[in-house]
C-alpha cells in the first residue's frame, strides 16, 4: 500500500466555550470501494467479516471495520491499516463465486473527525442538506462546498468526513473558519 504524506497530519482544533466543538484527522485505515450485485451480499459480508447493510445510507459497524451503503451496488468500507491484505485477500477469492469490483482508496482518502454540540453548526456552513435529519450510524456521500465527501454520523454529535487528499486543505479550511465563528459565538 502507497502511504503518503498526509495533508493534515498535527492539525486539530478545539473550542471548548459554551459550544465545544473538536476537528481533528482521523485514524488513518484501510479503505476501499466495493460495487457488488446486492445479490451476493450475504457472501461479501463474510469476506469482509461484517453483515453489510443492504439499505442506502446504513452503515454498519464492528471489530474496527465500517461499511455504509451508498447505493443500491456500492459500499464504503474501511478496515485497519494491519487487516487490508486480508480483506483484499477474502475479496480476491471471493471474485470465483460472486463477481465485484473491490477498489482501495486508501491512497486518495483521508478522514476528518468533527466532533461536540456544535458539530452541526459546523457542518452547516458548507453541507446543503438537513444534517440534523441523519439518523445516528446513516452515511452519504455529499457535497461539502465544492467537494465530494462520505459523511457518517456516528453519534448525536460526532461526524466522520471523508474525503480526497487533494481536497482535505479546503475542507479543513472551512471548518477552521466555522469553528472560529463558533468561539465567537457569531
Amino acid at each position: 500500500m502507497l502511504h503518503e504524506h498526509h495533508p493534515l497530519v498535527g492539525r486539530e482544533i478545539a473550542v471548548r466555550e459554551a459550544a465545544p466543538l473538536s476537528i481533528r484527522v482521523a485514524a488513518d485505515c484501510a479503505r476501499f470501494n466495493l460495487r457488488l450485485d446486492p445479490s451476493h451480499i450475504e457472501k461479501a459480508s463474510k469476506a469482509f467479516g461484517l453483515r453489510l447493510p443492504a439499505k442506502i445510507g446504513a452503515v454498519a459497524v464492528a471489530g474496527g471495520r465500517i461499511a455504509a451503503c451508498l447505493g443500491p451496488d456500492e459500499w464504503y468500507l474501511t478496515a485497519p491499516l494491519a487487516e487490508q491484505e486480508a480483506v483484499e485477500a477474502a475479496f480476491a477469492d471471493l471474485y470465483a463465486t460472486a463477481i465485484h469490483s473491490l477498489v482501495d482508496i486508501g491512497h486518495r482518502e483521508v478522514g476528518i473527525e468533527v466532533e461536540g454540540r456544535a458539530a452541526l453548526l459546523a457542518l452547516r456552513s458548507a453541507i446543503a442538506f438537513d444534517i440534523e435529519a441523519m439518523p445516528v450510524g446513516s452515511g452519504c456521500r455529499t457535497i461539502f462546498d465544492k467537494a465530494q465527501i462520505v459523511l457518517l454520523r456516528e453519534a448525536e454529535h460526532r461526524f466522520r468526513i471523508e474525503v480526497w487528499r487533494t481536497f482535505a486543505d479546503h475542507v479543513w479550511g472551512i471548518l477552521q473558519a466555522a469553528s472560529h465563528e463558533v468561539a465567537l459565538d457569531i
